[in-house]
């Protein structure tokens, strides 16, 4: 982040505006990371959404993290095309695509994770454990009240 002394303090009064400037930051050093390996973060948000909710239908997954359907086809289409997916047609409605996680794309998620921890270390090195968890703890509840 710039030093703060040029940004004007009318600016920095505004806690929004430290967020925007501070998730910009750490946005673009996990999608710089995850971009060595050819993926985006929409990448890790559908192995992680599978990892922790299980098998979905490929547009409940996108109403679910808020994707739209054609950008999660393309993303599915990647991830099985890598072997991290796997889809599978209902046969009672061809329509409907179920998106599974296989091992190898646990694997890439426990890798993918890493590099997410890595760059909130390096974002939130100058507080202390008590301050990360005090600060997460906060944005919990500022983030359950945006969606309700």
């Amino acid at each position: 982040m710039d030093d703060l002394r040029a940004v004007p303090p009318s600016l920095t009064g505004l806690t929004t505006y430290l967020l925007s400037r501070t998730g910009k930051s750490a946005r673009g050093r996990l999608a710089g990371r995850f971009a060595e390996r050819g993926l985006r973060l929409w990448h890790h948000a559908v192995l992680a959404a599978l990892a922790d909710f299980g098998p979905h239908v490929q547009r409940d997954l996108a109403a679910r993290l808020g994707i739209d359907p054609s950008d999660m086809a393309k993303i599915v289409d990647e991830l099985a095309g890598a072997g991290y997916i796997e889809r599978a047609r209902d046969t009672a409605d061809r329509r409907r695509i179920t998106v599974t996680l296989t091992d190898a794309g646990r694997a890439l998620l426990a890798e993918l994770d890493a590099d997410a921890e890595a760059v909130q270390d390096e974002i939130l090195d100058p507080l202390t454990g008590d301050e990360r968890e005090h600060l997460n703890a906060l944005l919990r509840k500022v983030f359950t009240h945006l969606e309700n």
